[in-house]
């Protein structure tokens, strides 16, 4: 297979190498990966400072295959042309990055797509691909802490990525319609990107379709554009955001604001249910009024809720536009803790994120306990009596589970969502109100657009209410046994 297909082409990339300097020379292994040769050594030059390839791997605990080393993203711009009633994708992605070390190559995630051009700061550069990595040589090394744009031509008929166990997230096509939900996996399956949590990103995204067709995507809407049957939408996310998080939707949709909230929210949804919408996420704006009160100021410029017309099960707190299917509208306001979860991880999950997959809890267990806060505020059942009943169904499982480190296979297990709200309720319990809430401000303020750890949120959660906590964070979240809810205050 050649360079341009989903292998590794050792004889055509050695060959495009074989201009370019010895030292860092990369040729391909038997698994597909690239192997930096030992390179020169100069004398009286240290040889950790002379170019290397950066790492194709990342120290995530769950998937070090996804994420790659030596250079830091700052920005995406995706041109993404996209035929409907073919499924074809032509794109282009031009990444703004600086490397964190000298550099003489690195590697992108890109999913099976086809790349037909590498540019680096307007240079073309040698390139070789397997199914999941896009590897890049650079004509010259960068030095560390120098900024660079990569430019990748690409295109493809694109699909979801499959997950260890079998799942699949990402680029999915349901006739002529397009989904986009990433977590934790799908960023790759339509863009060469840094596939990490800890590297987040500013964003603009072009989507060109056939003028019949409405596209949603992160950030603001920076304008249409119209030209021979086609029109191009722009968006605009400086975020910083997580890969995972980025959303392309293409479809027939409504557009329309709400009133009521500080922040300007603009949904979409599928012609036709207005009126179900319009129930159901009638009381967004109060939701996200209670949350900027509770967390501290909604930490992006935009927000709001897009429905596509595919019954997803789950939503996903897509960042600046939570994704939700039809099956979430039931006119009843019936799946309304929805609407709270995924807005609260706009605070928790997409502005403080997780450094890695085995801290998810982080990004879940806070969102399910502002289900129940909502629930508490709007007239429902309180959060003592969410969690008296959430303790006592959890009491009767056979297993309990370490949500500190829940394992790969059971990050999205209940168990991590509902254990991770009781974890906050003992908080709650154990400091009171008044310290309990100023934790959670305070958390979501001053780690806002950075990277967290369960350590860290201990750490904090100790200075701020002056209290020896870890005892109580050992017990909720690294043993499997279920410990007692501490007595009311």
């Amino acid at each position: 297979m050649d360079m341009h297909g989903n292998g590794c082409s050792r004889r055509r990339f050695l060959a495009a190498a074989a201009a370019l300097p010895v030292m860092g020379l990369v040729a391909c292994d038997s698994g597909g990966g690239p192997v930096p040769s030992s390179g020169p050594v100069v004398s009286g030059t240290s040889q950790a400072a002379l170019p290397s390839v950066g790492g194709s791997t990342s120290a995530d605990s769950y998937y070090p295959s996804h994420g790659n080393g030596g250079y830091r993203v700052s920005h995406y711009a995706l041109d993404l042309h996209y035929t409907p009633d073919t499924g074809v994708l032509v794109a282009s992605a031009l990444i703004t990055a600086t490397a964190s070390q000298p550099l003489s190559g690195f590697s992108l995630d890109l999913h099976e797509l086809d790349v037909t051009e590498v540019r680096v700061a307007d240079v073309p550069a040698g390139f070789a691909r397997d199914k999941r990595k896009l590897y890049v040589r650079l004509v010259r090394p960068l030095a560390a802490e120098e900024r660079f744009e990569v430019l990748v031509r690409y295109s493809g008929r694109p699909g979801p990525v499959r997950m260890p166990w079998g799942e699949r997230t990402g680029w999915e096509r349901s006739r002529d319609r397009v989904v986009v939900a990433s977590q934790p996996l799908g960023g790759p399956s339509w863009f060469p990107c840094n596939d990490h949590p800890s590297d987040k990103a500013g964003y603009r995204i072009d989507v060109t379709v056939p003028e019949s067709y409405q596209v949603a995507a992160n950030g603001v809407l920076a304008g249409t554009r119209r030209e021979s049957g086609m029109t191009t939408w722009s968006y605009s996310h400086p975020g910083p955001m997580a890969s995972y998080l980025a959303t392309v939707n293409i479809g027939r949709f409504t557009f329309a604001d709400q009133a009521g909230s500080r922040v300007p929210l603009r949904n979409a949804y599928p012609p036709g249910a207005a009126e179900e919408f319009a129930h159901d996420f009638g009381r967004q704006p109060e939701i996200m009024n209670l949350f900027e009160r509770l967390f501290g100021p909604y930490p992006f410029e935009v927000y709001g809720a897009v429905i596509v017309d595919s019954d997803l099960q789950a939503p996903l707190e897509t960042q600046t536009f939570s994704l939700f299917g039809v099956d979430q509208l039931d006119g009843k306001r019936g799946k309304e803790r929805y609407v709270a979860h995924e807005l609260a991880h706009q605070w928790f999950g997409n502005s403080v994120t997780v450094a890695d997959w085995q801290h998810i809890w982080l990004n879940e267990g806070f969102a399910t306990y502002a289900e129940w806060l909502w629930s508490e505020h709007s007239g429902g059942r309180s959060a003592d009596d969410h969690a008296a009943r959430t303790w006592s169904t959890l009491s009767r499982s056979a297993k309990g589970i370490r949500i500190g480190d829940p394992g790969q296979r059971n990050m999205f297990d209940d168990r991590v969502y509902v254990r991770g709200a009781l974890t906050l309720h003992a908080l709650r319990r154990t400091v009171g109100d008044d310290a309990f809430f100023d934790v959670l401000r305070s958390w979501s303020q001053d780690h806002r657009g950075r990277n967290v750890t369960t350590d860290r949120f201990v750490a904090h959660a100790e200075r701020r209410t002056r209290s020896a906590l870890r005892p109580l964070f050992q017990s909720w979240l690294f043993t499997e046994g279920l410990p007692d809810l501490p007595p009311p205050r």
